[in-house]
């Protein structure tokens, strides 16, 4: 069984090492891109007429693909794991800004209506009324963002040793190895379904309040109840 996971020396690293690396070099573009992807996508609420063409260069920036984004960026950062993740924290935002913004605006005015007689300045009432009412909508983008993260993670082995699980299927393919290959493959959708099953359950913790195989229209005064505490 050990054998099954012997890495090939190049690869300066474990099996289980590559996996950890292929997470890191997923996951936290996305979350670089989610932390950009608030103020934007809040920024777009309130000036109406700017959501458009943020939505238009998010997806000018995703239509570029991955490998003319590494060949700009290579001069910058070198072949480092940050020549990946940089594009990849671009292409989450053409999922996260959309799902951000149709969340905060499915919250009904006379709620936020009653955020402010209670006293809620801007910034709280986004915080506590706004974006939990919007939970379901955001992590629903950020499943697709994750995922999608995941799999591209993979392409950084035209770059180098920065590919994570995807220079395993290169590996696999220049000392033909099926093993190797297929540790890459199956491996990189394991980690996509996971991925996708945390998220899950990170929106059941986070909206408690919202029944299973409910509606969101019927759950709201919940969320408002529960953010109002």
């Amino acid at each position: 069984m050990s054998e099954l996971f012997d890495m090939p020396s190049d690869l300066q690293n474990t099996y289980f090492g590559l996996v950890a690396l292929h997470l890191r070099e997923a996951l936290l573009p996305v979350l670089a891109g989610l932390l950009l992807a608030l103020p934007v996508a809040q920024l777009c609420v309130r000036v109406r007429w700017l959501y458009p063409p943020v939505l238009w260069v998010t997806t000018v920036l995703y239509a570029i693909p991955s490998l003319a984004f590494f060949v700009v960026l290579i001069d910058y950062t070198g072949l480092s794991e940050l020549t990946v993740m940089i594009p990849l924290a671009v292409y989450s935002l053409v999922v996260l800004v959309p799902a951000i913004v149709d969340g905060v605006r499915s919250v009904p005015q006379e709620t936020l209506a009653a955020a402010t007689a209670m006293g809620f300045g801007p910034v709280r009432r986004y915080l506590q009324v706004q974006l939990p009412i919007a939970a379901p909508a955001i992590i629903a983008g950020l499943r697709v963002a994750c995922v999608s993260s995941v799999s591209l993670v993979s392409v950084g082995m035209l770059i180098g040793n920065a590919g994570a699980l995807g220079n395993l299927l290169n590996s696999g393919m220049i000392y033909h190895q099926p093993r190797l290959i297929w540790l890459s493959v199956v491996g990189t959708a394991v980690l996509a379904i996971l991925v996708d099953a945390v998220l899950i359950g990170l929106r059941v913790l986070l909206t408690p309040w919202m029944p299973r195989g409910g509606t969101r229209e019927n759950t709201r005064p919940l969320a408002v109840k529960e953010a109002a505490r």
